[in-house]
């Protein structure tokens, strides 16, 4: 038992060896498929954990996104709008190809923890209720190291399942782009 315990321990101590904390930021451009909207401008932040540093490196995070649309009235915006907050947890596998370069691919789960929707008329509706809970997306991108620890990615979160947003078969898809800084 005690091999075990430290063959863990010490396979642990390796992992955490090549890792590396970071945190990243962003624009968020966010939209539902099939659905007659545009896309609505948030933001997300949040950390990450990159194990590995060489040709390949997994990556899981956890970050605050804002996700959404504006509604389109007779083909032209409105100002309604439906921003909804998430809390997203992707676990990212990257390709290094160059130094400087990668691109990236990987599953993403996200909860949300709250909704607000603004109407033209100045009325707001903040209940959870006519949306599911959770979401399940997957995650695309590339990125860039930078000088200094700083990195730069554009990546675009297409959902797999719809959110049932008032019965309608509609999935969250993203636009993000982000600066992070590696400690």
């Amino acid at each position: 038992m005690k091999n075990i315990l430290a063959f863990v321990f010490f396979l642990g101590l390796f992992a955490t060896a090549n890792a590396q904390f970071g945190v990243r930021a962003g624009y968020s451009s966010a939209s539902f498929s099939d659905f007659n909207s545009d896309a609505l401008s948030g933001f997300h932040v949040g950390a990450y954990y990159k194990i590995g540093d060489g040709f390949l490196a997994v990556e899981p995070g956890i970050q605050y996104a804002q996700k959404g649309y504006t509604n389109l009235m007779n083909g032209s915006p409105s100002t309604d709008k439906e921003l909804l907050n998430y809390v997203d947890v992707p676990v990212l596998v990257r390709v290094n190809f160059l130094p400087f370069l990668n691109v990236f691919a990987g599953p993403q789960a996200s909860v949300l923890v709250s909704r607000e929707r603004k109407f033209s008329d100045g009325s707001t509706e903040s209940t959870t209720e006519p949306i599911r809970g959770y979401d399940i997306a997957g995650v695309v991108g590339v990125g860039a190291n930078l000088p200094l620890g700083i990195n730069a990615q554009l990546s675009y979160d297409i959902g797999f399942q719809s959110v049932n947003y008032y019965n309608q078969d509609v999935k969250n898809t993203v636009l993000k782009i982000s600066l992070g800084y590696d400690f």
